[in-house]
């Protein structure tokens, strides 16, 4: 059963995110982007948004946007957490990495699209949620994403490598690497 969820909302936000890069100029980077965001995974976040917004009665066309830029977001910690200079892992969802399929360079560049597409998602003209709501949803994912989310803890990760830190610390990094970008959203959309 939750199977099934997982995989038909995964199904959705990656048809969302195909869509959305069809309507877009044609670049080099859309292939490894489409590699890094769509090749596989459970899309877990986008099913936590959705069903937190069905407890706040919003409507799934009005998640769609925040479910892709979040997976967006996520894809992109991903794609930079294997490079050789991080965690340097060759596989990902049993697949090669980014970097092994495409070059380090494009996989950090397509790591950074994907990011950047994810704000882009949020503040799309087509988005149906209200300029406050988008600015709100917009201020909160750079905080998920940026020096005090993902990136300041993977920073965090990168420090404490093969040194004792205590258990406040590393609970800390973990926090801020895996922070969950989709929960902070529904407080703004009440």
């Amino acid at each position: 059963m939750i199977e099934l969820k997982l995989n038909r909302y995964a199904k959705k936000v990656d048809n969302f995110l195909l869509n959305f890069l069809k309507r877009q100029s044609k670049s080099l980077l859309v292939s490894p982007m489409k590699y890094g965001a769509i090749s596989g995974g459970k899309k877990i976040r986008s099913t936590i948004i959705f069903d937190t917004g069905k407890i706040f009665g919003l409507r799934e066309k009005k998640l769609l946007n925040i479910c892709a830029a979040v997976e967006c977001i996520h894809s992109y910690s991903l794609i930079h957490d294997d490079l050789p200079c991080m965690d340097d892992d060759d596989i990902r969802r049993g697949k090669p990495s980014a970097h092994i399929k495409f070059g380090e360079a494009t996989a950090v560049l397509a790591g950074n699209s994907l990011l950047t597409l994810a704000f882009e998602i949020i503040s799309d003209k087509k988005n149906l949620l209200t300029l406050k709501h988008k600015n709100e949803i917009i201020t909160l994912l750079s905080n998920c994403a940026g020096h005090t989310g993902i990136a300041g803890g993977q920073e965090l990760d990168l420090k404490f490598e093969n040194k004792k830190k205590s258990f406040n610390q590393i609970i800390d990094m973990q926090r801020k690497k895996q922070e969950n970008c989709s929960i902070f959203v529904f407080n703004q959309q009440q």
